[in-house]
């Protein structure tokens, strides 16, 4: 392996699409490579509507064998939650989507118990059909997830809740000197870790925008949902992260960039 320089991405700009909370590590781990970073929030995130099914679900947390984290916003907002009912976090088992949710999870006080292999949720299902069976599940998640998990969980015999613990909701409209700096393509890589970040910045922009920049430019994605999505909007991606973390995204970057280089881990 080529010896990784001290800036390996000195000159590069890069834009950040992440909520202001879930973008710190990111950040923090490109900018000590060297690169620029243009923030720009396409994506926020709030409590449920109605957050009676979620408190009823918390005011039980002991009764379920397993708690299913299938991202970093279901860890968060059952945090907070717990913490503004007053409960304890009593949790038999937890299992997390990827590295990141698990941190996160951690990072709030809780043993992570199963990491998925494959980051996705739909995976994290597929690895416990054996350790669910018969078991009580509670899956906290976004409105705007699917409901294919919950279906993948209850056809291996486990007894589901099935729970919303946050909405996607709206961004504020960014700043437009920001905006016009993306319009004109003044920036290397930019980074999109769910479809709603992705759509909501090509509203910014205008429709067809980022297909356009999609020629002068490269898109990158965190997980095969959000890279489906941009495809299937025609919109060209060039790095997709193998591993869901800010790391693994700061690792594909760099192997763009300077093929054969990698991030060192720690052992």
């Amino acid at each position: 392996m080529m010896e990784l320089p001290e800036k390996p991405l000195a000159g590069k700009r890069i834009v950040v699409t992440r909520a202001p909370e879930q973008a710190g590590e990111l950040i923090r781990t490109l900018t000590h490579m060297g690169a620029e970073i243009i923030t720009i929030p396409s994506v926020a995130f709030g409590p449920p509507e109605d957050s009676r099914p979620l408190d009823r679900a918390l005011a039980e947390l002991g009764s379920f064998d397993w708690v299913l984290f299938t991202s970093q916003n279901a860890v968060r907002f059952v945090a907070l939650r717990l913490k503004q009912l007053g409960l304890p976090p009593t949790i038999q088992r937890i299992a997390a989507v990827g590295p990141a949710t698990a941190e996160a999870a951690r990072q709030q006080g809780f043993h992570v118990d199963y990491v998925a292999t494959n980051h996705t949720a739909h995976s994290l299902a597929r690895e416990l059909r054996d350790s669910v069976a018969g078991r009580r599940v509670f899956l906290p998640r976004s409105d705007r997830a699917d409901e294919q998990v919950a279906g993948a969980l209850r056809e291996d015999g486990a007894q589901v809740a099935d729970v919303i613990a946050y909405r996607t909701v709206a961004p504020e409209v960014p700043d437009q000197a920001v905006l016009d700096r993306i319009r004109g393509g003044e920036f290397d890589v930019a980074i999109f870790s769910s479809p709603s970040a992705f759509h909501n910045l090509n509203g910014f922009l205008g429709a067809g925008e980022l297909a356009k920049l999609a020629e002068r430019v490269q898109f990158a994605t965190i997980g095969p949902t959000t890279a489906r999505a941009m495809r299937e909007a025609g919109v060209r991606v060039h790095i997709e992260a193998e591993e869901a973390s800010a790391a693994g995204l700061a690792d594909a970057i760099l192997k763009h960039y300077h093929d054969g280089l990698s991030i060192p881990r720690q052992p």
